[in-house]
């Protein structure tokens, strides 16, 4: 749980009307294994000292062991859900855990971004679900876990009732918005832009060809183990592992925000806040122009989202993109005008997969040759604005344009004129300031 928000439990008194709710019964069979992990932890920590430790051991003291550990374990799990609790207040969720020392965290529901429910495999087989929230100020999510299927999703649906604005009383019934599907990415065309990607195919490589150069080299089969199996996690996390983790990639569209349904073992049903995206960035690898594929990530302010849809044609993406950017069009490559030919002294041949656009609702800014870029930043998100020039550029009358977004990130147009770069300071300061004053508001389940 978060640091803010969080109290004594002493001299918390539950408010009258409030309903306070415990996880789901499965759930001390998950928090069981705390102990248990630790003793595994200290025996992978110190092998050696591990094995002749058991072997000073006898059956009948092994036995004393388990019986010792295995209860105490189930014991812990049950009372650390015994005693955690959670309630929905008119203003807040509020959470109770803690089993020596408790303590209290209370989520305003206006500060919440995003709800989302995720089923790990086994918890999937159990029934069972996170709930996982987003929250403004949080490094990471909060979450709820486990709750029964339909109870993590009556309560989404209720929390973002409440955030909308909705009475207490009415909360309950307005149930889960309705979702229209805009695009599903078929598996065939999953497995195509991962087997078209090079960091599939450069971890892959390294895999093959660095352990056999390291028993050239040493003759250690420790040193070789040590050393393939980490790029063998690597080459099967960037192929097997995204297409498990994205699969069934499906996208849908409903008044609180564009639903994200993936995962083959583990389901995860997220959701993309509406107006919290701060940069919208089309990814085209090289290998996929051929195919028109383009990848559709996003920055959204105190929110892990990260990724759109991770394949899709580009006229599909683009369609997507005014869903989540309203009034804005992807411009075309064609139309981002490159740095001027002197930029080469800077950085040369990559100084032309640099491109700039600025419309009227939208700072536009391309990178890469050979892996292109585009970043979309509407004027209504820019923090601030800043001009950067190193003493090679001021030599060639070059200069670098940063905007500054609310989710901590920068997009750069590099290598441009001096004076136009001035001009350009200038005018999106101007721009942010008009597009945040003309922005409207952010709001839940709104039409």
């Amino acid at each position: 749980m978060p640091e803010e928000g969080v109290l004594p439990e002493e001299g918390v008194r539950p408010e009258e009307g409030v309903v306070e709710r415990r996880l789901h019964p499965v759930t001390p069979l998950r928090r069981a294994w705390a102990p248990i992990a630790v003793v595994i932890g200290w025996a992978v920590h110190d092998p050696g000292q591990t094995q002749r430790q058991l072997e000073r051991l006898t059956t009948t003291t092994l036995l004393i062991a388990l019986a010792v550990v295995v209860p105490a374990a189930a014991l812990y799990g049950f009372l650390t859900w015994w005693y955690t609790h959670f309630a929905v207040t008119g203003a807040e969720l509020r959470i109770r855990t803690g089993l020596v020392f408790r303590r209290t965290a209370h989520i305003r529901l206006e500060r919440i971004q995003a709800v989302d429910v995720s089923r790990p495999l086994l918890a999937r087989i159990a029934g069972v679900a996170k709930l996982r929230l987003d929250v403004v100020g949080a490094d990471k999510k909060d979450e709820l876990a486990f709750l029964g299927e339909r109870e993590a999703r009556a309560l989404r649906a209720e929390l973002l009732a409440r955030a909308a604005g909705f009475a207490p009383e009415t909360a309950h019934e307005v149930g889960e918005a309705p979702a229209r599907r805009l695009l599903q990415v078929p598996p065939g065309v999953l497995a195509g832009s991962l087997l078209l990607t090079g960091a599939t195919w450069g971890a892959l490589a390294a895999a093959l060809v660095v352990p056999p150069v390291l028993w050239v080299a040493t003759h250690s089969l420790w040193t070789v183990l040590a050393t393939a199996l980490p790029l063998l996690g690597a080459a099967g996390a960037s192929s097997v592992g995204r297409f498990v983790a994205d699969f069934d990639w499906t996208v849908a569209e409903s008044p609180d925000g564009l639903r994200i349904d993936r995962g083959l073992l583990d389901r995860s049903h997220e959701t993309v806040p509406p107006g919290r995206v701060q940069t919208v960035r089309i990814v085209e690898p090289l290998l996929w122009r051929t195919r028109g594929w383009v990848r559709v990530e996003l920055d959204v302010a105190g929110s892990s989202n990260s990724v759109l849809v991770p394949v899709a044609p580009r006229e599909i993406a683009e369609s997507l993109v005014a869903r989540v950017l309203p009034g804005v069009t992807v411009p075309p490559y064609a139309s981002l005008s490159r740095p001027p030919r002197r930029a080469g002294r800077c950085v040369p041949v990559w100084w032309r997969g640099h491109g700039l656009a600025v419309t009227d609702a939208v700072f536009a800014a391309r990178r890469g040759l050979l892996r292109r870029s585009l970043d979309l930043v509407p004027h209504a998100k820019v923090q601030s604005v800043r001009l950067t020039q190193g003493p090679w550029q001021r030599l060639w009358r070059l200069a670098d344009v940063h905007v500054d977004t609310g989710a901590d990130k920068s997009v750069t147009a590099r290598l441009r004129d001096a004076e136009e770069a001035a001009l350009l300071l200038r005018g999106q300061a101007e721009r942010s300031r008009t597009g945040r004053r003309d922005a409207l508001p952010d709001r839940w389940m709104t039409p």
